[in-house]
Formats: C-alpha cells, structure tokens, sequence
C-alpha cells in the first residue's frame, strides 16, 4: 500500500506523519533542525564505536609486554568488548525508545568516553578488561540509539536511502580504518593512545549531540520495563558469545563448552516464554511476523561472520607471514576503507534505479568472490599485491551489502519500535559476528594442527608457516560458505513484493 504524499518541509526533506507519532521534544520537521548535521553527529559516534572492536587488535603485543598478560587473558581484550557490547545491544534499543533516543545516545557517549580513559590509564590487565566491558556498555546504549535517530529523522525515500548509505559505509569501513589507525599510533605514539583519542571526540559528540539531536521516544507506551525479559535475553545472549568465544580454547565438544551453550539456549528459550506472557514485552515477537525483517537479520547474522574472519585472519597474515610491522599493517587495509565507501556509495546510487534486492546480492557475490580468491592467494611466499586482489572485491562487496541490508531491516517498521529494529539489527551483526569468527578460528586451528600432526618430525620454521597459511586458507573458504548463505537466504527467502518501494519511500505492509 502506497503512502499518500507528504508535505514539504523548510529543510527540503519530505515531512511524514509516521515520522512524528512518537513525541519530538524537538520537532524534526522543524527548520531548526539540520538533519544532515544530525546525521554527521551520530556517525561520528558511531565511527567512534566501530573503530573501537578493532583499533586495539594490532597494539595487543605491545599490551601484552607492557602489562606482563598471559596469552589467555590477552583475548579478553578484544572478547570483553564483545560480549557485553553484543550482550545489551537489544536492550539499550528498547530502552531509546521508551527513555528517548537522544538520552540513550548521549548517555552511551558519557560511559563510553569515561571507560576509554580508564583503558589509557590502566596498569593492570584486570583494569584493562573490566574497563573494556564498559566501553562495550557504552557501545551498546550508543549504537542502536544512533541508527534509530537517522531513521526518525529521515523520512522513508531517497533521503534516508543516502542517510543510511553513509552509515553503512562507516559501520563497515570503520573497522578497517581501525586496523590503520591502530598501526600508526601504535607505532608512532604508544598503545595507550588507542584509548585516550576517544576522549576528545566524545566529548565533541556529547556537546554536539545536546546542542542540535532532538529528542524523540514513543510517548504512547508506558514507560514500563520487562524487567525479566531484559535480564533472560542479556544473560543469555552474553552467556552463548561466551561459549562461542571459549570453544575454540575448550574444543567444542568439550563438557564446559556444551554446558555453556545450554545454559545460553535455556536462558533464551526463558526469554521467549516470558515475552508470550508480558503485557509490555521488551521485543514484541510479532515483530519478526515481517518476512524482511526477519530475512534480513538472519542475513546480516551469517554475513557479519564471514567479514569479522577477513578481518581477523588477513591481519594475522600481513604480520605473521609477510612480517609486516604495525604501521605497516595498518596501511595495508588502507584499500579496504576505500573498498567500503566505494561500495556504499554506488550502492545507494543503484537502490533506486534497481531496487534492493539485485543490489544486496551483487554485494555478496562480490564479497564470496574476494574470500574464495583470498583462500588461493595467502601463500607463505605471497605478495601485498596479491593479497589486494581479494581484499578489494570482499572490501567493495561489503559496501553493496550493509547499506541495502540496513535498509530492508529498518523499513516498514513503527516509529515507537526505531530503537527495537535497531537493536535487533546491531545485535545480529554482532552476535553473527562473533558466533562466525569462532567457527572460523576453530576450523583455522583443526586445519594447521592436521597438518602439523601429519609430520614425522618437529616442524621446521618453513613447514610451521605452511600449517599456519593452511589454516588461514580454509577459514577464507569457509567465510565464503558463510556468504554463500547469507546469498541463498536473500535470494530464496527475500520476496520482490516485500521490498519494492523501500527506496521509494512508500510504505511498506505492516505485520500486527
């Protein structure tokens, strides 16, 4: 059903009615309020995030030497971020739109930035951990608030069609840059330093982000909290990207590992019992009764593991077997923040000529050509430029993928659940993320071992790099399958119908 045609608003931007059902302490429509520069505010935020679940990931020798960590408690790093991050994603979404998303958003950056200056001044690894749980808390409250701010404040249509292309070039390019920035200070300044640049950019957002985001929550609901549904559906989700992230140390097979994952399911299955009986459920599972909602974060879930594993596994390889430094590594996926914007870019010029649906899954036909060519060109005896020739057709296939995937999971929806469809979104990247980067580093692991364990002897230096390769090219190759999935589903489970006017701003069927 078409959407009848809106007026025009001072700014130039098309003012719908959907777009104020919910109360506006400061009206969005109103030509006080620029929102592209709100846009530009909440990508900064975001950008700042993102970076974050990488930037450390080429100083940890440095951290490691200076706080005297073990190996093992080194992961917790990188893992304490991602599991209270993924863990309260779908809850800080709920809670923007009942306590206002600009609350929520501005909130986040407070909690962030304090934690990031805790991480540079830490002396400890137990301090560094705990102070990267914070972070990750931050990053949960500040995401889903920030992607639901751009979708209340641009219309359905061309605007927020270029909104959200932006956005989806910087939660995807973000992590590569992350990589980059994290080589040069690392190399240049110190590790610490990874830490302290959030400081001054939050607290940019922060005044920023008081003086021009306007307000925005879902004034008919009642501002009650499903208390047991938050705690069952956080607990499990933190407790099952704990199994995924302890299995590839346990094995998965192991009685911990199963234990882990049983209580993860069980706290979930609780979740979902709870949220039949509320009568203010934190996710009205109704929600899920829209076919591209659903298609899409189920997409998003298989794609986020095969791009966390590029990541990981081409950054071990550019340093362990090419030898590159820090900084040296950092510059290497330089190309690959290009790649992002590239194909975000043309993505969102293609949306409206074509639709989404040819434009998400060219994305990721791109994207399953770049890690089926990397699987064949990480070679012990390898080139950069080599390397590149993956790199690019994974980099610019991402592009092409998030922005159409953001838009098909955030259309169609009610303004009072923007927050829930963000957070829903945020978490099936990161939960998909995660999930997918254990299989991965399991599969890496089994492969290099099989191959070690086929030697008669102690292996020589050449032969343990060969092992080592071997394993990065089978995760390449199962990342591939990843996104091979993650094309089926589009393809199969994606109807024209249901997504033909998302670029045209009409709306789209409604699931009660």
């Amino acid at each position: 059903m078409s959407a009848p045609s809106s007026p025009t608003a001072p700014d130039g931007r098309e003012s719908s009615p959907s777009a104020l059902e919910g109360h506006m302490d400061d009206h969005i429509g109103s030509h006080t309020v620029n929102p592209w520069l709100v846009l530009v505010i909440v990508c900064l935020a975001q950008f700042m995030v993102v970076l974050d679940a990488t930037i450390v990931n080429v100083a940890l020798p440095s951290i490691q030497r200076d706080l005297e960590l073990s190996p093992e408690n080194l992961q917790w790093i990188v893992n304490s971020y991602t599991l209270v991050f993924g863990g309260f994603l779908l809850l800080g979404g709920r809670a923007a739109d009942l306590l206002g998303r600009k609350r929520l958003f501005v909130a986040g950056l407070v909690v962030f930035s304090a934690a990031s200056l805790v991480n540079a001044m830490a002396t400890t690894g137990e301090m560094l951990i705990v102070a990267r749980g914070f972070q990750g808390l931050g990053g949960a409250l500040v995401s889903p608030a920030a992607l639901s701010i751009i979708t209340t404040t641009f219309d359905e249509g061309p605007a927020r069609t270029k909104a959200l292309a932006v956005w989806g070039g910087i939660a995807a390019g973000g992590a590569a840059f992350g990589l980059l920035l994290g080589g040069i200070l690392t190399d240049a300044l110190s590790w610490e330093w990874n830490f302290l640049i959030n400081v001054p950019i939050g607290i940019a957002a922060i005044a920023a982000a008081l003086r021009f985001v306007p307000e925005s929550r879902h004034e008919g609901a009642q501002r009650h909290f499903d208390v047991a549904g938050a705690v069952t559906v956080t607990s499990g989700l933190m407790v099952l990207v704990y199994a995924i992230v302890k299995a590839t140390d346990w094995g998965w097979t192991d009685p911990s590992t199963i234990a882990w994952f049983a209580g993860g399911i069980a706290l979930l299955t609780a979740f979902v019992l709870i949220e039949l009986r509320s009568p203010q459920p934190l996710v009205r599972l109704s929600f899920f009764n829209k076919r591209w909602i659903s298609t899409a974060n189920a997409t998003m879930f298989v794609v986020a593991g095969g791009m966390f594993g590029m990541f990981y596994f081409a950054s071990l390889y550019v340093q362990q077997i090419l030898g590159y430094d820090p900084l040296q590594a950092g510059l290497a996926f330089l190309p690959v923040s290009f790649g992002i914007m590239l194909g975000a870019g043309i993505s969102q010029q293609l949306i409206g000529r074509v639709g989404v649906k040819p434009v998400v899954i060219t994305g990721m036909t791109l994207a399953s050509i770049g890690l089926i060519t990397l699987a064949s060109t990480t070679q012990v005896g390898g080139t950069y430029l080599a390397l590149l020739a993956g790199l690019l057709p994974m980099s610019i296939g991402m592009g092409f993928t998030f922005v159409p995937l953001t838009l098909i999971a955030t259309s169609g929806v009610e303004p009072s659940d923007a927050g829930l469809a963000s957070g829903v979104f945020n978490t099936s990247q990161q939960i998909g993320g995660a999930l997918g980067l254990a299989i991965l580093a399991s599969f890496s692991v089994s492969k290099t071992e099989s191959v070690l364990g086929d030697l008669a002897t102690r292996p020589s230096p050449d032969q343990l790099q060969l092992a080592v390769v071997e394993g990065f090219q089978t995760a390449f190759i199962v990342a591939a399958g990843l996104m091979v999935v993650g094309l089926l589903l589009v393809t199969f489970a994606l109807r024209r119908r249901d997504v033909k006017n998302v670029h045209t701003g009409e709306a789209l069927p409604v699931a009660v």
